[in-house]
């Protein structure tokens, strides 16, 4: 192992900047740990090590996170050396129980069965299902891999489920998608910023540093249902917390814009100059004026106008921001709903500013540029579309094959997963960086999906519950033991670099593919060494709008601050659009959105049960589906299960106190948890955290319903029937379905 390595957080797209370092070369240097914000000293986390010298994780000064860490970020290094990690390949037995075996046999076994579909069904019988963990170069590789090398279109991931909305709505309007396309340090000399559905405080705790000047100004504006830690910080002059009903986000910005428009706000010059649409959208919110807005989302009409009035002076001053999260892009019109609030701040004159902007908070490792190399359905690296003929020409001379091998394009990820077992879907899946298990909408049918599979591959490093239901797991490696790149919200790339050995049955998925892509003759080449497919990338991505051709490692080691677009011979993107949009007439183009009525749920059977909507996000513990941060005792200790967030007012009349057994169901599934009793949400809301399994899984009962555009399922929006546990008949139709 390395004495000491500098790297980034395995977690969020924050991507905070860290130092691993071994015991001792923390005595030697008489460094002491970075302390967390607000926390005072923070001991050296020291982990029980099973191979070599255990690892001290120290914060490091970098632009996001500025040294600090927040708790997930302090105890990453205790599952580097967990032991329920998985280090050989284990295969299910017919009894159910997986047996190591060695890993030719399990390359054996991976290469069967795809041959054995391809023969049987199809090259699109074969499915990958990958993540917005991956570094770049694994990222750029497995859409390869699954192209070329599997001859299948039936690639899609995770980061569907995410960023997939804002995605579509930043290509519509700007021509590109950069999350961030500023820098984040940007925020801190805002006067004004409107933050809607995102809880930073909880899920990037280091990100609200940020905040404080905006703060301090009065200007934060928090849209949530509920009173989230993101949303307090707007008490005590902090700014505004604006609570509508879930669902009414695009309501509500459209009466924003109402006010905007007809008051005045609006920068006209800028919407001459560098707009297209804007009579169209005029017309669109003529309809949405506060008082009828107020009717629907719940938001009092004046607090309406002076979020408006707010938005527009902190734009005159050169300082407003509005900034989306998957609260409100994560709905059946989260496409529309992001493209409201970019009509929003573009009627404001804000993207392409040089002091104001907007932006959307990516939220996995590397959600920014696994989305840009190839997991996509529709994507070829480098941002390019796979039915543009001239991008298939590009990616066939780099990959030095003839174009019609390049498959069309496959399935979004709902798609893509109701598509498991059935006659004309995926028969064998590969499954990497992906907890589906939990992770995916309707829960309870991806695993029915899952289990009719005739072969499922997980490549993991611990026994998720994806990995459970394997047919073969392959272990893979953890972050601090590879090499790589990734690139963050800001649309910054990164270096990750190994700070320990991993064990010895461990393989990095590059290593995997290029096994597996020699077993099955596939065409091109496919490299285990990450820079190598790193220079790959490069040239993938060159004239494409991701371009990344102008950076190589020896750049990042240096420190440099690589923003995409970097074409080889420039300097980087730090701010884009400054000068002009990515569309060809060089202008932002303003479309018009306007709400639709969501599909009726089906009647509740049980009288007995109250009728609720569920909004579902995360806790300050926990990641994602909490497959590695479950894992981690401090944090489970603090979160050890799903709480479900109800009034106390709509608690009462159902009978329900604090700690209470409660049932959250409906048509879908149920999930049986404790009841928290907070004021912080509304009383016809009910919240539930997604980080947990089994009979806690949130995700039992969202919806697999898509956005038309996007391919986004709605995570956000559902109704439930809601009661005390104890009071559930056997009979009820709200018992979980057996398949789950």
């Amino acid at each position: 192992m390395t004495k000491s390595a500098d790297t980034h957080c395995p977690y969020c797209a924050l991507q905070c900047a860290m130092t691993l370092k071994s015991p001792a070369a923390q005595a030697a240097t008489g460094l002491a740990p970075a302390a967390q914000p607000g926390s005072g000293p923070v001991p050296a986390l020291a982990v029980p090590a099973l191979e070599g010298p255990a690892l001290e994780v120290n914060g490091r000064d970098f632009p996001t996170n500025r040294g600090g860490l927040c708790r997930k970020g302090w105890t990453s290094a205790s599952l580097l050396q967990h032991p329920g990690r998985v280090t050989e390949p284990m295969l299910k037995g017919p009894d159910g129980v997986f047996r190591p075996i060695a890993w030719d046999e399990a390359l054996g076994r991976v290469t069967a069965a795809v041959k054995d579909a391809r023969a049987r069904y199809g090259a699109d019988s074969v499915g990958v299902f990958g993540g917005g963990g991956l570094t770049n170069e694994k990222a750029y590789q497995l859409g390869k891999f699954a192209r070329l090398a599997l001859g299948t279109s039936r690639i899609d991931y995770n980061g569907r489920f995410c960023m997939s909305s804002a995605a579509a709505a930043g290509m519509r309007a700007f021509g590109l998608d950069r999350g961030l396309p500023f820098p984040l340090e940007a925020l801190d000399t805002a006067s004004t910023i409107l933050m809607l559905g995102s809880n930073v405080a909880e899920t990037m705790p280091p990100f609200v540093q940020h905040l404080q000047g905006v703060r301090d100004a009065g200007g934060l504006i928090v849209v949530d249902p509920r009173r989230s830690a993101t949303a307090a910080f707007t008490s005590d002059g902090g700014g505004i917390h604006l609570q509508p009903l879930p669902g009414t986000d695009l309501t509500l910005l459209l009466g924003l814009s109402h006010v905007v428009i007809h008051e005045g706000l609006l920068d006209a010059e800028y919407i001459q100059a560098r707009t297209t649409g804007f009579d169209a959208v005029v017309r669109s919110v003529n309809a949405y004026w506060p008082e009828r807005v107020q009717s629907i989302t719940g938001v009092p009409a004046d607090l309406i106008r002076e979020t408006a009035r707010r938005l527009a002076a902190g734009a005159r001053r050169g300082g407003t921001y509005i900034l989306t999260g998957r609260g409100v892009e994560q709905h059946v019109d989260g496409t529309d709903t992001a493209t409201a609030a970019i009509n929003l701040s573009l009627l404001l004159g804000l993207p392409g500013s040089a002091r104001s902007g907007y932006g959307t908070l990516t939220g996995q490792g590397n959600g920014q540029g696994g989305r840009e190399h190839g997991q996509k359905a529709d994507q070829l690296p480098g941002y390019r579309k796979i039915t543009d003929p001239a991008a298939r020409a590009h990616m066939a001379s780099v990959w030095g094959v003839d174009e019609s091998l390049i498959p069309g394009p496959g399935l979004p990820a709902v798609q893509l997963l109701k598509s498991l077992g059935q006659p004309d879907g995926v028969r064998c899946l590969l499954v990497h960086a992906s907890n589906i298990a939990v992770a995916s909408p309707d829960a309870n049918a991806v695993i029915r999906g899952l289990r009719s599979l005739d072969f499922l591959v997980v490549c993991d490093f611990f026994m998720s519950e994806t990995a459970a239901e394997a047919d073969l797991v392959l272990p893979v490696l953890q972050w601090a033991e590879e090499e790589g790149t990734l690139t963050n919200l800001e649309g910054r790339v990164l270096r990750r670099r190994q700070a320990i050995q991993p064990p010895a049955g461990a393989r990095s998925e590059l290593w995997i593919m290029a096994r597996l892509a020699e077993a099955l003759e596939a065409p091109s080449t496919y490299s285990d060494d990450p820079e190598t497919v790193f220079e790959e990338l490069r040239l993938a991505s060159a004239g494409g709008a991701a371009d990344y051709s102008g950076i190589d490692y020896a750049l990042l080691d240096s420190g440099a601050a690589a923003y995409w677009p970097y074409p080889a011979g420039s300097t980087g993107t730090p701010r884009m659009f400054l000068d002009v949009f990515a569309h060809p007439d060089g202008k932002a183009v303003m479309t018009p959105v306007v709400p639709h009525r969501r599909r009726t749920p089906t009647a509740n059977p049980d009288p007995a049960a109250k009728p609720m909507t569920l909004i579902t996000g995360r806790l300050l513990e926990h990641y994602q589906s909490g497959a590695q941060t479950r894992r981690v005792a401090e944090l489970l200790a603090s979160q050890p299960e799903a709480r479900v967030q109800i009034h106390p007012a709509a608690a009462a009349a159902m009978g329900i106190t604090d700690g209470d057994e409660v049932s959250v169901a409906n048509e879908r599934g149920e999930v049986v948890c404790r009841a928290e009793l907070s004021t912080a949400i509304r009383q016809e809301t009910v919240f539930l955290p997604f980080h947990f399994a089994e009979l806690e899984s949130a995700n039992r009962l969202t919806e697999a319903a898509t956005d038309p555009i996007s391919g986004m399922p709605e995570f956000k929006f559902n109704k439930v029937w809601v009661r005390l546990a104890a009071a559930t008949p056997a009979s009820s139709v709200l018992q979980t379905a057996e398949a789950s």
